[in-house]
């Protein structure tokens, strides 16, 4: 390189410098609640959308508190269409154990079903009454001996295996359902503490990193919970399933079926 090629090469590497001197470099946001589409975003979702953290859940909060509630009585018959068998229509799919079982079956005899509380209805007091004690969004059919050994449990990793469980496991302070059934379960802790924010007279329910949580309106654990959602997408099972409470019954949506980057969005 000649002396001049060199004095060309240092001006050029001084006037490149100044430019970039005082260049404020583009920061990468958090991602954007509009990261997925879907239909209803501009409409029922509109006030929602591009919004992340507690903005993100106070909106929320706000489209979907207003529903119609239904009796705990209601709700058998309910589940006989939110879950029934796409390959049967005489049957319900349960939850946990994936079992396909009659409709018919829904009592609380070993070998019936029954209605399994995934926000435990102690964690928050708030028992079988009408509001979130009969929220089809975490109401599910389920057998009842294995609702019986997931009783009041938060949901974590690890256990031994439940009978009838389909691959479920379970310790003294703590549930894991089945793989196909994590992602759902995920959704529906945390559509509930979207929902219940406490200005409606219920306990203000909260997901925390916690198990043993007894009485207090909280569900552990949430780190647990996100990798689940993260882990089991939405099926097609889950989205009818809350097209037909939204049709049907309730007329309010879990906007983590919709949107599970949401999830990720405010916590």
């Amino acid at each position: 390189m000649s002396v001049a090629q060199i004095g060309r090469w240092k001006a050029l590497a001084v006037a490149t410098s100044a430019v970039l001197v005082g260049l404020t470099l583009p920061t990468v946001a958090a991602t954007p609640a509009a990261a997925t589409t879907n239909a209803y975003d501009t409409t029922y979702y509109k006030n929602a959308i591009g919004k992340t953290g507690t903005s993100l859940k106070s909106s929320l909060h706000t489209i979907i508190a207003p529903q119609t509630k239904i009796s705990y009585d209601a709700v058998w018959n309910a589940l006989k269409v939110t879950d029934q068998d796409p390959n049967n229509s005489n049957n319900v799919i349960l939850l946990y154990s994936g079992v396909s079982r009659a409709k018919s079956l829904n009592g609380g005899d070993v070998g019936d079903w029954n209605r399994e509380h995934t926000w435990a209805k102690s964690h928050g007091d708030f028992g079988e009454a009408t509001g979130p004690g009969t929220d089809l969004h975490h109401l599910r059919p389920a057998d009842v001996q294995v609702n019986s050994i997931r009783g009041n449990k938060d949901f974590d990793n690890g256990g031994s295996s439940v009978t009838g469980g389909g691959g479920s496991l379970t310790d003294s302070d703590s549930f894991e359902p089945r793989a196909a059934d994590k992602g759902d379960v995920a959704r529906m802790i945390l559509y509930m503490t979207v929902r219940y924010e406490g200005d409606d007279g219920w306990a203000n329910l909260e997901p925390n990193q916690l198990v043993n949580n007894g009485s207090n309106p909280y569900m552990g654990k949430l780190s647990v919970l996100k990798a689940w959602n993260e882990a089991d997408p939405p099926s097609a099972f889950e989205e009818k399933r809350n097209q037909l409470i939204y049709d049907n019954y309730q007329h309010n949506r879990n906007p983590f079926i919709d949107h599970p980057e949401w999830v990720e969005a405010i916590w």
